[in-house]
């Protein structure tokens, strides 16, 4: 270790080789990790049992359905259609396609038609057995290039039916690994180069974001392919978003703080250690906050909700990491070069200027801390009633979950084959019925319960294979039957789901039948009840968490108390304005159950990030130059780097939109706009005033409450 008594050249000797050492470790240690990005995809789980609920009674029933499955299969349905009434001969060619299909290895089964269309007698269906074992996605692909090679003259075919969704689904996440980096590196990189002015440093903080993006990408697919973690492909692109936008959020955080101390001190090694030293403990508070944010969604009973945190956690780990010691190591090599051509250099000592100075040095945000100090109490109560009246509008917010149909956002193929499917064979084409299970000796009690229903208009068991026309014997596994529970209603609308609900009340006056519904209404009925436990369990886990990690950062009760209703207040404002959008701009459908929790958690844990840069600043300067003081140079000198930090970060955020997916355009703009709703009005009208108003108290009990 080099002592204070070493002459420079050889101190300035040590620093360029530390700071070369961890510039290479991390380029040639995390940059070829980055190949495991393009990896993601194979220890991906997008199959509809990655998104239900753990433990409820539709997984469990759903569990047991499959041991009465003859054959262990995922129905493809090819729909095939003409311009006018199918043929004898056309449909004779079906028939020849339906052999061919039939001899493929993933078909388990024999492949079921053709069934002529009962409406319309120019659709006709396949029914096409695809076995679970085999890649449900890569077997659609090569079924629709069979078809395209193969269908008969004069005859359009789709595939549709659970295989077709699913494989439509995987093929909605493929553009995670190309488009979506793409979009977002572009944007931050715009972005950054309108707040530098510089060609050089944008390429440095880019390098950063991309480099623990790489560490992230090996983690999570160590993890994944361990069995530690499940990642699937909304998770992919999640982890995509919030790496860039926190790495970058901190690189300009430290940025802001090595200008600053490039402008007080000679050396270059001594400004980046005073840059390192003064951020570290927002960062680490920053990271930690998201980190322990996430990890809360561990508490959620949905599968898909819970399998996120773990994955958000690594992201955000590498990218602290990155910001932290990759960053300062360029910085240290490049210099004041960094930010050429307009390079800093020393003008002040460090213990210099007064607060009116510091206030003229920065024009735009002196002026705006000069006028919330003139009037806080006016600026925090006008922001807040601001924020008041579009929360009015959260409580509207439909999260009542949607159709298969309407999760996509572009035309997809099984969205299109099954309106064919719909027009050929009518409404019940769809149907699905409510799969009941339940013990033998109970069944004909469970038939006539269900039969009781209004809304069912047939219960009967699954039976033993047989000859057509024979009167079979129910089948029977371990003691159990299976019944299928045909309802009047659209299996994915609202009258379907309080069906089930009125099912499962009346199943269990069936004593002694221990009978689990599930089917598809059954895991709408629980996904949604589940969500919404969720919510409800996770919030105020979330919101804690936060609050005793502000404690110790900010040596306070009030200002952490303050701080978490501000942001609370924002996310009101931001659902409500999302309510607003997706009812009356967007006319979309709805939005998925788990859309309101996923916003909470991010807009709390991402957006309690410029209230901690903006107040840990201010609490230094409070103890150095007392409590206004303090306030109105942290709000001064932080400024430009928070709002360039939000506006980062929301256009990360808005990148999710380009996925053909409903859930991530809603989840895209309820993030992207709340983060602004932070960086632009809490942290720069709301938060300030309102300490100015509080005043010393502010920092009770800790030391700056004693500042004068």
């Amino acid at each position: 270790m080099p002592t204070r008594h070493e002459p420079p050249a050889r101190r300035s000797r040590w620093w360029v080789g530390a700071a070369l050492l961890v510039s290479l470790v991390w380029l040639l240690g995390a940059g070829p990790l980055g190949a495991f990005l393009g990896r993601l995809g194979e220890v991906q789980t997008n199959d509809p049992g990655a998104f239900l609920p753990v433990g409820a009674e539709s997984t469990e029933a759903g569990e047991l359905a499959e041991e009465f499955d003859r054959g262990d299969t995922v129905p493809a349905i090819v729909v095939l259609s003409a311009d006018q009434e199918l043929t004898e001969t056309q449909l004779t060619d079906v028939g020849a396609l339906g052999e061919r299909i039939g001899d493929q290895p993933w078909v388990s089964g024999a492949v079921v038609g053709p069934v002529p269309g009962t409406e319309d007698p120019s659709v006709a269906q396949l029914i096409v057995p695809i076995g679970s074992e085999n890649d449900t996605g890569d077997s659609v692909t090569e079924l629709r290039g069979l078809l395209a090679d193969h269908s008969p003259d004069g005859v359009q075919a789709q595939v549709t039916g659970p295989a077709g969704y699913a494989a439509d689904l995987v093929a909605a996440f493929g553009g995670i690994d190309s488009t979506l980096l793409v979009v977002a590196v572009v944007a931050v990189l715009v972005i950054l180069v309108a707040v530098y002015r510089s060609p050089l440093l944008p390429v440095l903080v880019i390098l950063a974001s991309l480099l623990a993006l790489g560490l992230s990408g090996a983690l999570v697919y160590a993890a994944a392919d361990a069995g530690l973690v499940s990642l699937n492909g909304q998770s992919q692109g999640i982890l995509f978003i919030l790496v860039v936008g926190a790495c970058t959020d901190y690189a300009l955080l430290l940025v802001a703080r090595y200008r600053e101390e490039l402008a007080a001190r000679e050396r270059v090694p001594d400004a980046v250690l005073a840059a390192v030293r003064g951020v570290t403990g927002p960062v680490l508070a920053s990271g930690g906050t998201v980190i322990l944010g996430v990890l809360c969604l561990l508490a959620a009973d949905l599968a898909s909700t819970r399998s996120l945190g773990p994955v958000v956690a690594l992201g955000v780990a590498a990218a602290m990491l990155a910001a932290m010691t990759f960053l300062p190591a360029a910085l240290a090599l490049c210099g004041r070069a960094a930010f050429w051509p307009s390079a800093p250099h020393r003008t002040r000592e460090e213990s210099g200027n007064t607060t009116d100075e510091v206030l003229r040095q920065h024009p735009f945000w002196g002026r705006i801390a000069a006028t919330v100090s003139r009037r806080p109490r006016a600026y925090w109560l006008g922001t807040a009633a601001l924020l008041l009246a579009a929360a009015v509008f959260a409580p509207q917010f439909s999260a009542q979950g949607t159709g298969q149909a309407e999760v996509f956002r572009t035309e997809v193929e099984a969205v299109d084959g099954q309106e064919t499917l719909t027009r050929g064979f009518g409404a019940d084409s769809s149907a699905a019925p409510a799969l009941v299970v339940a013990k033998e000796s109970r069944l004909d009690e469970v038939v006539a319960a269900a039969e009781r229903i209004p809304q069912v208009e047939e219960a009967a068991p699954v039976t033993e294979p047989g000859p057509p026309g024979a009167e079979a014997a129910p089948l029977v596994e371990e003691g159990r039957v299976l019944v299928e529970v045909v309802l009047s209603a659209d299996p994915e609308s609202p009258e379907a789901v309080e069906a089930v609900r009125d099912l499962r009340v009346e199943l269990d006056t069936v004593e002694g039948a221990d009978a689990l519904v599930g089917g598809v209404s059954a895991t709408d009925l629980d996904t949604l009840e589940t969500a919404q436990r969720d919510f409800v369990v996770v919030v105020p886990l979330v919101t804690l968490v936060v609050f005793l990690v502000l404690i110790p950062l900010l040596r306070s009760l009030v200002a952490p108390l303050l701080l978490m209703a501000a942001n609370v207040l924002s996310f009101a404002a931001a659902l409500g304005v999302g309510t607003l959008v997706f009812d009356h701009v967007l006319g979309l459908p709805g939005a998925d159950p788990v859309v309101p929790l996923f916003a909470f958690v991010f807009l709390v844990a991402l957006g309690i990030d410029y209230s901690i840069f903006l107040m840990s600043r201010a609490r230094e300067e409070t103890l150095a130059h007392g409590h206004r003081e303090g306030v109105l140079r942290a709000l001064t000198v932080t400024g430009g780097v928070i709002t360039s930090a939000g506006v980062v970060l929301a256009a990360t955020f808005a990148a999710l939109a380009v996925i053909p997916l409903l859930f991530l355009l809603q989840l895209a703009f309820l993030v992207a706009f709340g983060v602004l709703v932070d960086a632009l009005l809490v942290r720069t009208l709301l938060v300030p005033a309102l300490s100015l108003d509080v005043g010393p108290r502010l920092w009770w009990p800790g030391r700056a409450a004693r500042t004068r």
